[in-house]
Parts: C-alpha cells; structure tokens; sequence
C-alpha cells in the first residue's frame, strides 16, 4: 500500500532537518506502541549490502526450491531502493506472537496434528497490515511524506533489514533472534522518503550455540546461517505443492502446516513472554486438532473451519496430503478407515499419500490384499506410489 501526499516541507537548514528527523521518528515509534507493535527501529534502504550476493548464491544452489517467485523477484528483493527508488527510510516493526508452551511437546501425541504457532489463528497479514496502514496514514499527514506499507508477500527482505535496523539479529537457524523476545516475531516494514533518524544494528548473540540446527528434524541447515528449503518442513508442508519425497515423510511426524522445531529451541526464548494480542492466541481447535477429523474434511468443510487462518491459502487437497503423512506416522490402526475412503479422492496428490499412510497403518498381510484387489490408478503419481509401496 502507498500513500502518497504533496505536503513535503523538507528544510534546507541541517539543524533543522535533523530537529524534525528526531521528531518524525518519535512521532512513529509513539505511532508504533499504541498499535501495539513490541518493537519499531529504522534503518536505511542501503543498509543490507551483503544480502544480494547472499540471496543469488541461495538460489544459484537451489535452495529454493519450487518458490520461482524468489528468482523472479530477485532484483527487486535484492535491494529496497530497486523496489521503490524513492525510499530514504526504512522503519521496521516487530509483533510478538510468543506461545505459551513449547510447541514441541505434541511431537507425543500422535493422533493429534502439529499446525505452526503462527497460524493457530487470524492470518497475521491481515492483522499486522492493517495497523501498518493506520499508521502509514497518521505519518504520512504529519510528515508530509509518501510511504509503503508491506508485509511478507512483498520482494522485500524483511529479516536482513530487521537486522539492521536493531530488532534483533539472524540466528543461525536464519530467523531473526531478539533478546527480548527470542524467536517470536511477526514482521513488518515502512517504507518513507523522510529522512529519518537511524538505530544501530543488533549483533550476533548465538555465540557457539547450535541448539536450532541440531533441533531440526531433517536436517534442513546445511551450515549455520544457511537454509536448504527444499529439506524444511515448512517448505514442504506449506509452499510445495506436488508429493512430498518419501524421505522426508517419517520425518515430518504429525506436523501438518509449518515447523516450529528450530525456533522454539532457541535458548534466547526463556527472555520471550507470551503473545499479549489476543487475535495471536491460539484457537483451541487448532491447538491440537484430531488427525481422524482433520481427514474427513472436504473442500467446503476445509474452507469453513480453518476461515481466516493461514492454513486456508494451501487449499484442501495439500493439506490432506499433510495429514495423511501424520496419519502414517502415528501408528494409529483407528485411522486406517478414514485414509481407506481417501483411496477414491478426487486429487492425485491425496490419494497417492493415502497409499503410503495405509503402508504403514495396516498389518503387511492386510495391505497385501488391498494391492490385490486394486485396480490400477489412471494417474501416474498414483500408481508410482503402488509400486514403491510393494503392489
């Protein structure tokens, strides 16, 4: 979002300039708490020199994975000014969206599926864009100034810049670290033609801690500070849209949409309250929801339950592949009717992943027969799964 105004009453004199730079940047942080945001810093557009050559090597390596819009976007991503050329400066926000228990611990509950903290309730890019917005306006009005708003789903490198602009620092496991409130926190930026007065960066602090790296279930990190997508569950439950790698699906355990296993690791977390916002607090059905539920839910149901969540934007047929991989894992005999009805699924993908799970689900002499009265799956997806499966 930008707004735009014809108000701009810059002064010559640099005395006065850095008089209302002061001011502007007040007026923005007061702007900031009474949003609600935890944490309002500033920095400049040319403040991450290092993050192009960072960004081209990840995608030369592959790293990305599926996620064309990374290369596509590349340019723009790279450097803030490419993306609006006007920019003087960048003020970043940080919201806590702490949880109010290590999220690891439904790893041993496995007939209950595992959804990311971030998404147990509202969509934080609504949420958070929408204050921005109100804040963007009442800047804009006083400055007389043009600003952008984003949030996430710009090319904007929202982390590197949260670097530099002292909200914290990029642990190791790539994620911002604050030292008040850990791995926690929703991200968002301002952008102004203001000249604004400028914080420090934030140092590194993980010392020769590697607990997030050694956390991680697949071995996603191929070096501190690096980040193989294509390993991540995250990625992989949430941007990857074909069949998941039978590698990576005994790993996932009962996580359904995202990861929380790196993050929550972090020892700087035990500095991070809970998230005081209340549209951050976990739904209770989306605490631990019951795999046995989560797959009988058809498109519509899909849509009506998880409304204004993030795990809504993946759409039904990837998200029951997600569910029938925990469903596999489990080792629950009671989930072997539900992902038998998912064997006639109108999406390959679903149907593909409910022959692995009845692989593991079922006695071996039990899915033997299954195979033997098959018929064969019109889709290649499918039937390759048969094979790999033994039939």
């Amino acid at each position: 979002m930008r707004i735009s105004t014809s108000e701009a009453n810059k002064p010559a004199d640099p005395d006065k300039q850095a008089l209302r730079s002061r001011k502007l940047s007040a007026f923005i942080r007061q702007e900031a708490e009474a949003q609600g945001f935890d944490l309002c810093r500033i920095t400049r557009p040319d403040a991450i020199p290092e993050a192009p050559a960072r960004l081209a090597s990840f995608i030369k390596a592959g790293r990305h994975g599926t996620m064309e819009w990374m290369e596509e976007t590349y340019a723009r991503r790279a450097d803030p000014r490419t993306l609006w050329s006007e920019v003087r400066s960048i003020v970043m926000f940080g919201l806590n969206y702490g949880p109010d228990e290590d999220p690891r611990g439904l790893q041993a509950k496995p007939d209950r599926a595992a959804i990311s903290v971030y998404a147990r309730n509202r969509d934080y890019h609504d949420v958070i864009k929408g204050r921005l917005k109100e804040i963007a306006t009442r800047f804009a009005a006083r400055a007389g100034e043009d600003v952008k708003v984003f949030v996430d789903t710009a090319p904007v490198m929202e982390k590197p810049l949260a670097a530099a602009a002292g909200l914290g620092w990029q642990g190791k496991h790539t994620n911002l670290v604050s030292r008040s409130h850990g791995s926690w926190l929703f991200l968002g930026s301002l952008f102004t033609t203001a000249e604004l007065e400028i914080d420090e960066g934030e140092r590194d602090h993980c010392g020769s801690c590697r607990a997030c790296l050694d956390a991680c279930p697949t071995k996603a990190f191929p070096a501190p500070y690096q980040i193989d997508a294509r390993r991540c569950i995250s990625y992989l439950t949430i941007e990857h849209k074909g069949p998941i790698a039978a590698e990576f699906r005994p790993l996932i355990g009962n996580r359904i949409y995202g990861c929380d296993d790196c993050l929550a690791a972090c020892p700087w977390n035990k500095f991070a309250a809970s998230a005081s916002e209340m549209k951050f607090s976990a739904r209770e059905d989306l605490k631990e929801p019951e795999i046995a539920f989560l797959l009988g839910l058809d498109d519509k149901a899909f849509r009506a339950f998880f409304s204004g969540s993030p795990v809504k934007r993946i759409g039904r047929d990837r998200f029951v592949r997600n569910v029938l991989i925990a469903a596999g894992n489990s080792g629950e005999a009671s989930l072997i009717e539900p992902c038998l009805a998912l064997l006639t699924d109108a999406a390959p993908v679903v149907r593909a992943m409910a022959v692995w799970a009845l692989s593991r689900l079922m006695p071996a002499s039990s899915f033997a027969g299954l195979c033997a009265g098959r018929g064969k799956d019109d889709d290649p997806l499918v039937e390759a799964e048969w094979q790999m499966a033994g039939a």
